[in-house]
């Protein structure tokens, strides 16, 4: 199953990386197999047409996700199970995107997904609508981006989001003083700017980054060894790299990526930054 990727309209696109739309029909009982889904540093606006997609953190029950969910800052590995017939529509918003279309501090959003009608109004449940009527992606596609050129401010990017950008790919070639520079503010300015746009501190965005593209890179070369991938990140060592797997999913290298291999659907392979 490889999903299908839309670039939006221009206005948008310094706000939003792409849309994504998944339509697959999973085989055994629902519900049965679970997918891991750990912290990454992109922000989402998720639809679920139809079934509903649960959710879980840590030893928690499991959830139904609302129709359409916020899905902002995120710190630790979630659980997701999916039921026979899985839709999905997600806006995947560059650094500072999801927050120019909700205007709230987003460490108010750490770990908790929100139903995005409770906090943007009725009207998405007629996107929601829309979109269980649709029979094509590019349809699906069309209807959240004429939504998303409504309500997004679509003034000029700002330096900041610019500048934080650079950090979101997962590599250190730049320090946190050159990006504070490149966003125009002082170091003091910049962490604050960061806890409300993005959720958490510059340096904790780099390492959930950092953390993300090491993920990945198992998921796509699944022989590949931790040494390399380690190394390849820009972690000191491996053991740098297990402290923040340890972090981020509460459970080893070795054994999540055991939990990939009896995944469903690998949801995070194809995440673009």
């Amino acid at each position: 199953m490889k999903p299908d990727y839309f670039q939006v309209q221009r206005g948008l696109q310094p706000f939003v990386s792409h849309i994504m739309v998944v339509d697959v029909r999973l085989d055994g009982p629902a519900y049965s197999r679970l997918a891991p889904f750990p912290p990454t540093p992109q922000h989402c606006l998720n639809f679920y047409p139809a079934d509903a997609t649960r959710s879980r953190q840590g030893p928690q029950a499991f959830r139904d996700l609302p129709a359409c969910t916020i899905v902002g800052p995120q710190t630790t590995k979630v659980d997701l199970a999916m039921g026979p017939r899985h839709r999905f529509v997600s806006v995947a918003f560059h650094p500072g995107g999801l927050f120019r279309l909700l205007r709230l501090p987003l460490h108010e959003l750490l770990d908790t997904p929100l139903d995005a009608a409770d906090v943007l109004g009725p009207e998405l449940r007629e996107v929601s609508e829309k979109l269980q009527a649709a029979t094509q992606p590019l349809a699906m596609k069309n209807t959240v981006e004429a939504y998303l050129l409504r309500k997004m401010s679509l003034i000029a990017a700002s330096p900041f989001e610019c500048a934080i950008r650079l950090l979101s790919g997962g590599n250190a070639a730049h320090t946190i003083d050159e990006i504070a520079a490149l966003a125009c503010l002082s170091n003091r300015q910049f962490e604050r700017k960061a806890h409300e746009v993005l959720g958490y501190s510059p340096k904790f965005f780099a390492r959930v980054a950092r953390f993300s593209r090491a993920y990945r890179l198992k998921v796509n070369h699944p022989h590949a060894r931790w040494t390399a991938i380690s190394h390849q990140c820009g972690y000191y060592d491996q053991m740098h790299l297990i402290r923040d797997f340890k972090q981020f999913t509460a459970t080893t290298p070795k054994l999540l990526a055991l939990e990939i291999q009896d995944s469903p659907l690998k949801i995070q392979d194809d995440l673009r930054l």
